[in-house]
Formats: C-alpha cells, structure tokens, sequence
C-alpha cells in the first residue's frame, strides 16, 4: 500500500458539505456492503487519492452508460452512496484498487468546478424509522426468499443465511439482500434511490421473487438434463444444460449463421480439391460438436484460417523493366551492381513468370538499405510486401507451425504472413536471417527454412498446424543478413548473396540531400525554407559524428539538428535557421570521432589494422611492446582464437627472420613481448590481422615508427607468404572514412578492384603484398631489409 497521506497537498480545500465522487460502471454499492473496486481512469485515482490523504468519504455515483470512458455530471445517477476506504492498493502491473464499505445514501446538489476529479456538494439522505407492524410483515417473507435464494446459489455459504436471519434492522437486510442478489444494474439503482423503507422493502421482495423463479427453473432444467444424461460425465451435463438454456433464450441461430459463413468461406476459398475436401469433413465435424466443447473453438479458428488463406488470389504481374529501373533509381542511390542484378531478377520473371528463379539474400551493415531494396522490388512488380523477422527465432514451429494439439496453437510465420498480404504471390522479407536460433528442445528453425525456400520443394510446404500443402512457389522470397558466418551452409545454398558493403562520405552527402533531410523535416513539422543545412554542415556529420558503413545514424544526425530548430521556431525566437558546420557543436556537442592516426601509430610498435564486423569496416589499432622478461607472448584485447595464432605465427615468422632484420635474437629470449588490440571491451577475430601484427613486431624491434597514413590486411603464412582475405570493400571503405591515405591489400584480392567504388580508387593508393618483406618496405620507408641496427 502506497503511503498516499505523506504526499503534499495541492489542491484546492474541499467544502465541508461537498465529497469527491467516483463514477462507476457496473456497480451500485448499498450501505454497509464491503467490495473492492479496480480503478483505471486517472481521474478516479486522482479522487481516491485526495480522499485518502484528506481522510475523507467517497461518494460512489453509477453511469447512465458503462461504455462512457469520462461521463458527463448530467451522465451520472444523482443518488449514489457515500463510502469510507479501508484500503488503497497499487499491484506490481500498475493496477490500482480500493477496498471501500457503504455508508449511507446521498444525493447530489451540485457539481463543483475546479478540481481535476468530480466534486459535488451532497446532501445525505436519512433512513426512514424501520419500527411498526408493516414494516415487520415484510420482513419475515423477505428473510423466507432470501433463505430459499441463497440455498439456491451455488457455493452458497450455511452462514450467510444464518446473518440474515439474525437481522433486526429492516434496513440493513434491504440494502444487504439487495447487493447479494444478481439483479440488473438499474434496478438496484431504483431501490437505492427509493426512499420510503416500506416501498423499498416491496422493491426487494418483488426483485427477489423474480430472481427465485428463474433459479428455479434453472433447478428444473438442470434435474430435466441429469435425468437424460445421468450416465454420462459432468463435462457432457455441463454441455447440455447450456444446450437448453440457449434452445430457451433463442440462441442457437447465431452458431448455425456461423456455420454457414465457414461453409460459404470454404467454397469461396477456391482451395485445392483435396484441401477442400479435407475443410468440408471438419465441418461437418464441427456441427456435431457441442459449442461448449473445448475443441470447438480450436476446429472454428483453424476453418477460419482456412477460407482466409489466399489460395487462389494473386496479385497481377506487371513487370516493367524501364518503370523498375526509375522506382530503384528514386528510392536508392549507389548500389549499381545491385540495382542492376535486380533488374535482371525481374526481366526473367518477366519472360518466363512459371520459371524457378532464385532467391535473393542481401548481405550487409545496418543502416544500408536491405529492408528498403525489397519494399522497392514489390512496389516495381505491383505486388504486395510482408516482412517476416527471424532475429531471435529459436522454435521450429515459428516457420512450420504449430500443430493443433493445444489451445492457442497457430501457424508458422511464413503462412501467417500470406494472410496478412491476401495473395499468394506476394513479396516476403525474411529479414535478420543470420541471427536465427541454434537448433534445440525446439528443432532447428534454419532446417525449417530450408523447405520454404527451396523451389523444387515449396510447390508442396505443409505447415503443421494446416497440415495440408500449401503453394508456395510464386512467392518472391528475399532474405537480408548483416553477415553470412553465421548462417548454415545448405540455407545459404539456395540463395543467391548480393553484397550491400556500405556507402563513400560522396554518396552519404547525396543519400543525405536526396532522402534524409527532406524525411527529417517532414518527421519534425519543419519546412525547407525553415531550416537549411549547408554542404559543410553534411560533411562535418559525416566525417565527425558518424562512423558507419550505412547512413542510419547520420539520419537520426540530421534529426537531433532539425529537432533543435524545430524548438528554436516553435518558440518563435527564429523563423530562418542555416545551420554551418561550426554550429554542430553548439547542438550535438563535440565531435564524436576524431583522426588518432598520427598520435596513436607516433612511437614504434604500431601498426593501423582493417577490420570487417557485421556493422561494416573498421580500422584497429595493433600495440606491440617488450619488456624484460624471458619470451613469452602476452596477448590482451579479447582475442578470438584465429587472432591468437596469427600473433603466434607472426612472432615466429620474425624470429626466423632476425638475421635478415639484423635483430639480435636475443632480444626474444630476455623479453616478453607483449601485443595489445585496445578497446578490449569488444570482442575480435577473423583470419586478417597477420600483416599488421608482424609489421608492429617488426616496428617494435626495430624502434622505426609506422607510417600513419599507411593501413594494412592480410594473412601470413610461417613462409611469410601474404594470404587473401574477404570483407576488402568494407575495410576499403573504411580506410577511406579515417582518413588513411596507403592501404595494404594482399596481391590475390585484385580480382576485389572491381568491387570498390571509383571514389575509393581514386582517393588511396594501393599497394599489393605478395610477402611480408613488401609489407615493411611500404609501412616503414625508411627500414631497408639487411641494413644494420
């Protein structure tokens, strides 16, 4: 319970003939009743609140209308019942409750302006003398009905009877007969506002007498079903009594209009001919089964989805190459080889629509537009688009299916997400697929995948809870990966992988002027004649508070610079706003990403690494240091194991060749060497740091600094062999955004030139490695192999 009275006052003081009033929807509370009442409107936790903390009653007022959510002073009954709290509870869900006890009858005067709840004054309204001979000739047919009543009542308490029997006030056994009887709300109402206790013991007698008749009859009904049904199960009883109460209540008919639209649904589903055969014999089941039953409504849901699949409803193909090659262009920039393989995705669904063309899977950092690509594809085709998210997936029956063996059971998300599109030749996104579950208790979603997605299998998928085949070959399937390790080698078989590596700072400055800022400022109430950001601006964004491979971080960017106009010209102290690269930092603070290359790689031992993650190309800084010791390697940073062994391997290589680096080899023997990639918060590996280990090696026991404008990637062999490595574009990319000038690319990568965008070959020089020797001739200028020490 929440200690509500230590809370400050500040409210206006309440008159003392006025009371805080609680509208209620389905409860007319009588004097000396105790009920707990659940509150969820924020005016009436304001009022129990007050009351609480002024220790005052609470006057408890019915709607005319329960679905009223904030009724009206003229929408409420005008005489309610004046309660004390006993208990205020708030639960760990956020609810709030309230214990409250009736304590007489009262009656609005007045509502009160100027409090956030409603006021009123009232005026308590007196019960009437309950002594005389009428008064008692009520009361004992009365206490007769009432005893009858509650021996009626399931569950009913010896006790209860025993406390009315006991009663000397005839108004207390009213108002108490009155709450404990199950009678319409506005009934009770007109006996709470009924003032005269003789008339209001009539209204009882007459409200009970009726309640007792159709007790009664329910008695009869249910000995009528016991004798019929006296061998079979309580279950079974319980379905034919609620069998004869709605043949009473003339019911039935909605379950039969409900049985036909199934049947009109089937036939206008247009299913297979064995599917529909297999839906009209669970219909026929469906209307032998008893409405009560526990499979009904499973056997209902699962014909619902039946008729609402599209198994007959395609979207019309209308596929214009020159009308595609425009959407493309105006949705995205860049991504020419993509656009283009695109293109040709189309122009062979286009010239042989039947054919089995195979599925797309874009591979790339956040931020570059995979998800946009395939809502881009759907609009150039005319078809609908359904997004499925696999991130996180770890359950087999998220692809395949519940099967029907439990309630709430429902198919996989690939049936789930032809229903949402209405046709059966849809575009589906299965988007996050590298981070799908490992296979478990649960089975392997990835398994479950491979059915979906293969053309010579999709013709027939069954999900299990349909458990019928459902067509799934005209779907254009289309997954997206931020990276391709870790998804399984069969999955990755039956797509085809197109590389999104990321944008040039050229191509964000376009994305930015042709996309982003116009979404910003539509997104915060601006126009383009209120804010403008100059081209120096953009670039600051790029180069200084953004570092990605994508261009979703530079979007919410522009947002934070937008946002800080929009406050600047709602509150009217600007109407024109040009924000210049100079006043970035004034809004966004100081830049987040500065150039470190020249003071971290100034002393020996340094070596500027490139680097893939799934977020796109980074560069890393290699730390080598010695100090006495006797030789041992200590490697810190959170290494994986394959950066473990190229540091091993890259010390080896170095004291095989100490006698051509003129290195004393003694040097390894009383000194250990330590090797250190820093932010060692974040996990790293991959087959690509060799060069620059053993180029920061041989800095370090040579004491020659690195070239700071010179970045480097590759494996080595013990041979000093130069190993090719992947992710070049994004590390290309990434050399370029930090500012490198020289990167160092294994000579087996050339055939990768093709890949990397023209801005990129025309800005770095590139320096080919056949071994380490080219290595450190080009890292370290002025370190000539075989010179002396």
């Amino acid at each position: 319970m929440e200690d509500i009275k230590s809370s400050p006052a500040v409210l206006p003081k309440l008159p003392h003939d006025a009371m805080v009033i609680i509208p209620v929807r389905y409860l007319v509370l009588f004097p000396g009743m105790i009920v707990p009442i659940s509150m969820g409107r924020e005016a009436s936790i304001a009022a129990a609140r007050e009351a609480v903390r002024t220790d005052r009653e609470i006057g408890l007022l019915l709607q005319h209308d329960s679905e009223v959510d904030t009724p009206r002073a003229d929408e409420l009954y005008q005489v309610g019942t004046a309660a004390s709290i006993m208990r205020y509870i708030t639960s760990e869900e956020g609810g709030h409750y309230i214990v409250c006890q009736g304590q007489q009858r009262i009656r609005v005067l007045e509502f009160l302006e100027g409090f956030p709840f409603l006021v009123a004054r009232v005026e308590r309204i007196e019960d009437s003398a309950d002594d005389g001979n009428a008064i008692e000739a009520r009361m004992i047919p009365l206490k007769q009905l009432t005893a009858e009543v509650i021996d009626l009542l399931p569950q009913a308490s010896a006790e209860l009877v025993a406390a009315t029997q006991n009663m000397v006030s005839a108004t207390a056994l009213a108002d108490f007969v009155a709450g404990l009887v199950d009678l319409p709300l506005q009934q009770k109402q007109e006996i709470l506002e009924t003032d005269d206790l003789s008339a209001r013991l009539d209204k009882v007698l007459d409200a009970l007498s009726a309640r007792l008749e159709v007790l009664r009859l329910s008695e009869e009904i249910s000995a009528q079903t016991k004798e019929r049904m006296e061998d079979r199960q309580r279950e079974f009883l319980l379905r034919e009594q609620l069998k004869t109460i709605q043949d009473e209540l003339g019911e039935a008919e909605s379950v039969n209009a409900e049985l036909d639209k199934l049947s009109e649904g089937i036939a206008r589903a247009a299913m297979p001919q064995d599917v529909e055969a297999h839906a009209r014999k669970e219909l026929q089941r469906l209307k032998r089964m008893p409405e009560a039953a526990a499979e009904y409504s499973m056997l209902c849901t699962y014909l619902e989805w039946m008729t609402e699949l599209p198994w007959a409803i395609g979207s019309e193909d209308c596929i214009d190459i020159a009308a595609a090659r425009n959407i493309l262009d105006e949705d995205h920039f860049g991504l020419l080889k993509v656009k283009r393989r695109i293109l040709e995705h189309l122009a062979v669904r286009k010239l042989n629509p039947g054919g089995k063309s195979p599925i797309l899977c874009f591979v790339g950092p956040p931020g570059v537009g995979k998800t946009s690509l395939g809502q881009s594809i759907a609009r150039a085709t005319g078809r609908k688009f359904a997004r499925v998210s696999l991130g996180g997936v770890h359950d087999e029956a998220e692809i395949r299916g519940h099967r029907r063996t439990y309630v709430g059971a429902l198919p996989g998300n690939i049936i789930q997400a032809l229903r949402k599109a209405g046709t059966n030749n849809c575009v589906v996104m299965l988007d996050e697929m590298d981070k799908l579950g490992s296979g478990g208790m649960h089975g392997d979603p990835a398994a479950a995948l491979l059915e979906v997605l293969d053309p010579e299998q999709n013709g027939s998928f069954r999900d299990n809870y349909l458990a019928q085949p459902f067509d799934l070959s005209k779907v254009m399937f289309i997954g997206t990966a931020n990276m391709l390790d870790t998804i399984p080698g069969p999955l990755l078989d039956r797509m085809e992988v197109l590389h999104l590596p990321g944008y040039t700072s050229e191509e964000k400055k376009q994305i930015a002027h042709r996309y982003l800022i116009q979404r910003q400022l539509d997104a915060d109430g601006l126009r383009a004649e209120q804010c403008r950001l100059t081209d120096h601006a953009i670039d600051a964004l790029i180069h200084d508070y953004t570092r990605e491979a994508g261009v979703r971080n530079l979007e919410r960017e522009i947002g934070n610079v937008f946002r800080h106009v929009a406050m600047r010209v709602a509150e009217g102290s600007a109407q024109q706003v040009t924000v210049d690269a100079g006043d970035l930092a004034d809004i966004l603070g100081p830049a987040k990403f500065e150039s470190e290359l020249a003071l971290r790689t100034s002393l020996s031992g340094v070596a500027t690494g490139l680097a893939w993650t799934p977020a796109g190309g980074d560069i890393l800084f290699i730390e080598a240091s010695r100090t006495p010791g006797s030789g041992k390697l200590i490697l810190t940073g959170q290494l994986g194991d394959v950066m473990k062994e190229s540091a091993q391997a890259a010390l080896t290589l170095l004291k095989a060749h100490a006698a051509e680096l003129q290195v004393d080899p003694e040097v390894f023997d009383k000194h250990d060497i330590h090797v250190h990639v820093p932010a060692g918060a974040m996990p790293k590996d991959g087959p690509s740091a060799g060069v620059a280990i053993y180029v920061a090696l041989a800095s370090l026991v040579r004491d020659k600094p690195i070239s700071h404008d010179c970045a480097m990637t590759g494996e080595i062999s013990l041979r000093g062999l130069v190993l090719p490595v992947g992710g070049v574009k994004e590390k290309v990319l990434a050399a370029l955004q930090a500012g490198i000038k020289v990167v160092l690319l294994p000579a087996r990568n050339r055939k990768d030139m093709d890949d990397i965008p023209e801005a990129a070959r025309k800005g770095l020089r590139f320096v080919w490695l056949e071994t380490v020797d080219d290595a450190l001739h080009e890292a370290i200028g002025h370190l000539i192999i075989g010179d002396t020490v």
